[in-house]
């Protein structure tokens, strides 16, 4: 369990670098969160396993050795500044999955996701980007063993019946100091 924190906290590590170093006519907002900014990375990456979380971190080691700041190369892919980088069919897969739970939580706690970012990319506006959006621009600055990785992470939880972003969502609650999902609808009548 140690070594799982720690590789976390490597990879949110490395990610804030490049995060804060992110061109911008102005800052982003949680650039001037950067514990905001922990505290989500750190709860995202909470459900990957050990190997993923390795493999992702190996991406930001090669995207760093070579000059390339994978943040920059996210937000540009979500802005759609550049091209796609990578046409890896497991980003799909990802997507499909993940945004059906994203749908489920929308359902289940309409109150808490009433503040989320709007889940389909025909929603996209320039002041929010869609959930579906900014994943997509997210999974193409993976390598292709972490998309594979990924992708087998995510079809366990399906087959096992959980929502990845239930899991995610309920971690951040509760490290926000909340009882639960259903402690934060609650409070939110």
């Amino acid at each position: 369990m140690e070594d799982r924190k720690k590789l976390i906290e490597q990879i949110v590590q490395r990610e804030l670098d490049m995060f804060l170093s992110v061109p911008a006519d102005g800052a982003y907002t949680c650039q001037e969160q950067p514990e905001s900014f922990r505290l989500h990375r750190r709860v995202q990456f909470s459900i990957w396993s050990p190997d993923t979380l390795e493999s992702y971190l190996q991406d930001l080691i090669h995207a760093q050795e070579e000059g390339v700041n994978l943040m920059t190369v996210k937000y540009a892919r979500m802005d759609d500044l550049i091209p796609r980088t990578n046409d890896n069919p497991f980003i799909e897969k990802i997507v499909e999955i993940q945004y059906r739970w994203q749908l489920e939580m929308f359902e289940k706690y309409p109150k808490l996701m009433g503040g989320a970012r709007p889940l389909s990319s025909s929603d996209d506006a320039a002041s929010k980007t869609s959930f579906e959006t900014y994943l997509k621009g997210e999974l193409e600055t993976y390598s292709d063993r972490t998309l594979s990785l990924l992708h087998r992470d995510m079809k366990d939880f399906r087959r096992r019946g959980i929502n990845g972003s239930e899991q995610v969502y309920e971690i951040l609650v509760k490290e926000m100091g909340y009882e639960s999902l259903e402690d934060v609808e609650r409070r939110k009548a």
